[in-house]
């Protein structure tokens, strides 16, 4: 970290001019039709024949960056001309790119594996699939009310609304979502690229080693078919994180043989003044909550809420005075976001370490934060 110190405000101002943020924020890549809908077919894997990834990077993507169940012809006009500009961008609301130090270990074996150690500068990019994965919600929310009306179904709130996973309308929401997952995937991908190039700019003859590798890419708000154990009988389930995120334990199908032994990277953010957490899953985590952990802290402030009690240019003050840089073009989605809006997010990974569904692994402290 000390070495990163005296370019740290040049780095955190070149990641915010080549990783567009906010809503509607368009990138610079132009795709033809037809490329974009291999990007929604192939995610991850997309990047990587175009030079945006490396091949260890899809390998250390939860399910290798894409979900096979995509089809393009399930998702609208509408979610396409939305998405189509957007590959490579942050987006508004909770979504950052954050650089951290590493603040403690605690598996050495565990982070000796992910080559993580004190003092190391980390980055965390927290995004998704943009407006094309809100479009996908938007169009089967509203076509599932029409669902639930022919098949009498009463809904306890609206927004709930759903349709029987084995339906032709459950199916093809299942491939639109995949979809998403998959344009989610490949837009982590750039941006991966983009802070690469980023390091390199601010950093290069400056700092002996600026380059990035991956620890581990792990999506949330996602539904998957998985196999799970349930009441000894082997089942095939359609498991939706929702506010969750995947955390398999050791020896779980689909993980690279090097996280085999010690389970998959967790990545728990806190919220621009507050630690983050890198844990590992568990094998009671695949007896106890299929897999699954939480992606957050969670919220205690509406951003209704947040927006009355905090102003953004003093909570930039604030964090800048505890040595937290902020590059932000937005200071009401700077004070949605403030740490006082969320719980204690150190209490929350105790919690998840003591119920025994992921292993604390390193504790990570922010010193830049760039946001919409």
């Amino acid at each position: 970290m000390d070495e990163i110190q005296p370019y740290l405000e040049e780095l955190a101002t070149v990641l915010y001019e080549n990783c567009p943020s906010g809503v509607g924020a368009r990138g610079d890549i132009r795709l033809q039709h037809s490329e974009f809908d291999r990007v929604l077919q192939n995610g991850a894997a997309w990047g990587l024949e175009r030079g945006y990834a490396r091949r260890e990077d899809v390998e250390f993507t939860e399910e290798g960056g894409r979900i096979d169940s995509a089809d393009p012809a399930f998702v609208s006009t509408r979610a396409m001309q939305r998405g189509h500009d957007q590959i490579g961008t942050l987006g508004a609301g909770n979504h950052f790119i954050e650089v951290d130090s590493v603040a403690e270990v605690f598996h050495p074996a565990g982070s000796d594996v992910l080559g993580l150690f004190p003092g190391q500068v980390v980055v965390q990019i927290h995004c998704g699939s943009r407006g094309l994965g809100h479009q996908v919600c938007q169009d089967y929310v509203s076509k599932y009310q029409t669902y639930v009306r022919q098949h009498g179904i009463a809904l306890a709130d609206r927004e709930l609304v759903f349709a029987r996973f084995d339906s032709p309308e459950g199916q093809e929401y299942f491939r639109a979502m995949a979809c998403a997952a998959n344009f989610a995937f490949a837009n982590r991908q750039v941006l991966t690229h983009k802070i690469r190039r980023s390091f390199e700019q601010a950093l290069a003859g400056r700092v002996k080693d600026f380059d990035l590798s991956q620890v581990y890419d792990v999506a949330h708000n996602m539904a998957k078919v998985e196999e799970h154990t349930v009441a000894n009988h082997k089942l095939r389930l359609c498991v939706h994180r929702k506010g969750a995120t995947r955390a398999f334990g050791p020896g779980a199908p689909g993980l690279p043989p090097a996280l085999l032994d010690i389970g998959q990277p967790v990545l728990i953010p806190g919220s621009m003044g507050t630690a983050s957490f890198v844990l590992l899953g568990t094998t009671r985590s695949m007896e106890q909550t299929f897999g699954s952990t939480c992606h957050g802290a969670g919220r205690l402030l509406s951003r209704m809420r947040a927006r009355k009690t905090v102003r953004g240019d003093q909570l930039r003050t604030r964090l800048q005075a505890a040595g937290i840089l902020v590059r932000s073009g937005s200071m009401t989605g700077l004070a949605e976001e403030a740490p006082e809006a969320y719980k204690d997010v150190e209490r929350v990974v105790d919690v998840v370490a003591q119920a025994g569904i992921a292993r604390k692994l390193a504790q990570l402290r922010p010193i830049a934060v760039i946001k919409s």
